[in-house]
């Protein structure tokens, strides 16, 4: 499960202040010496009782311009601060199944129900409310490929809430969660890497049942753009080729012989997958392999 983190003794820090110390010194949060900076701010952060509300306060005031600039993500996170640094700062709404938000919008715009590894380090504190409860589960990420299906061999560990003043540390490819809404609405504040490294790294989606990968959510601009490039212009198979044989990341060359694969006819198409199925990677050639088959039920 996440690494659980004694949050450190401290003052009351305001919004502004952590944001510079961390633009200052940067986040590393597999480094324990930038891991110690970050929890002792955070904790500071989460022990100022009114700097959210006064946050909210103002951009609703301001209509939420900035936050409609720069929020990547969706109507449950809050946008606190982005540093050029590779990191940020938000908020993160946890409604409870009686609030509005729920009833309007399913558990699964909260990601509840849907156990998931994250590919990426972040910290974590309970800010307000009991928290959002979750059942964690670890994993070893060195005896697994990726592949779709594959055995992940989970361990339960507990089942746990991220109350007021907890604070833990997710850590990328091996702590898996399955998120439940808290009993009333909760707030959490996280610290999340941003590294351009990130985009590259798969994401698991679990079967808990079968204790197996299910899902790989992750897709880049540059691979959907590959999807579309092969139906427009000869160039774009060209680039899919490059990208098919050569690109470092994995899922990118299998993407790109998706690509190719939508695009061929009989058995232009089942030589394309064949040929990914050649690839170095355990997951493009799984990946090719299984598309190959749903051709041939098809044909």
């Amino acid at each position: 499960m996440p690494r659980l983190i004694d949050p450190p003794a401290g003052p009351v820090y305001d919004l502004e202040e952590v944001a510079a110390r961390l633009d200052e010194s940067g986040v590393d949060l597999a480094d324990e010496a930038s891991l110690a900076r970050c929890s002792a701010l955070l904790a500071g952060l989460q022990r100022n009782r009114s700097f959210l509300a006064d946050r909210v306060i103002a951009e609703l005031k301001a209509s939420y311009r900035d936050q409609l600039e720069t929020n990547r993500y969706s109507a449950q996170v809050f946008l606190l601060h982005r540093s050029p640094r590779g990191y940020f700062l938000r908020a993160n709404l946890w409604p409870a199944e009686r609030d509005a938000a729920y009833s309007a919008s399913g558990p699964a715009a909260f990601a509840y129900g849907l156990p998931h590894d994250h590919n990426f380090h972040f910290l974590t504190t309970g800010y307000w409310g009991p928290g959002y409860v979750s059942d964690y589960y670890d994993y070893d990420p060195e005896s697994v490929d990726g592949r779709l299906g594959e055995p992940l061999n989970l361990q339960f560990v507990e089942r746990s809430s991220l109350s007021e003043g907890r604070m833990m540390l997710y850590r990328a490819h091996r702590d898996i969660h399955s998120q439940l809404p808290p009993e009333r609405l909760s707030i959490s504040l996280n610290i999340m890497d941003e590294g351009e490294h990130i985009p590259w790294r798969d994401q698991y989606i679990v079967d808990l049942e079968a204790g197996t990968i299910a899902r790989r959510p992750t897709l880049t601009p540059a691979e959907m753009l590959l999807r579309c490039a092969v139906h427009l212009t000869e160039n774009g198979k060209d680039i899919a080729e490059q990208f098919g044989r050569a690109h470092p990341v994995p899922r990118v060359r299998a993407n790109a012989i998706a690509a190719l694969a939508a695009v061929a006819e009989g058995q232009g198409r089942t030589a394309v997958l064949e040929r990914g199925m050649g690839d170095g990677d355990a997951r493009v050639r799984d990946d090719c392999a299984r598309w190959l088959r749903s051709c041939e039920r098809i044909q």
